[in-house]
């Protein structure tokens, strides 16, 4: 029986067990980078796809081709999550300052 998923690592210390790393994360691969200062990085491979995360820590395990393909959806939301986070940080200014 061949386990598939998605796998969270909610820290950037956290990583795959060496048993997904054999399984999934073996043979070719292609490194993409996305957002700000190309700190997103996804790595794919045959069987799985691996999304790490710089700016919150957060890493993420894409296993078999149905949970593979998502990996594209959440890239989208961390983009749009990162970007709005930096606009709202903006969008406040202390009382002390004057428009």
């Amino acid at each position: 029986m061949i386990r598939t998923g998605v796998f969270r690592y909610d820290n950037k210390y956290a990583a795959p067990t060496k048993e997904q790393r054999e399984r999934y994360m073996k043979g070719d691969c292609e490194e993409h980078l996305f957002g700000p200062d190309d700190q997103i990085m996804l790595i794919v491979y045959d069987e799985a796809a691996y999304l790490k995360d710089d700016i919150d820590g957060t890493r993420i395990l894409f296993t078999g081709a149905k949970d593979k393909g998502k990996v594209y959806d959440e890239i989208q939301r961390l983009l749009s999550e990162h970007a709005n986070r930096e606009d709202g940080s903006q969008s406040f200014t202390s009382g002390s300052k004057r428009v």
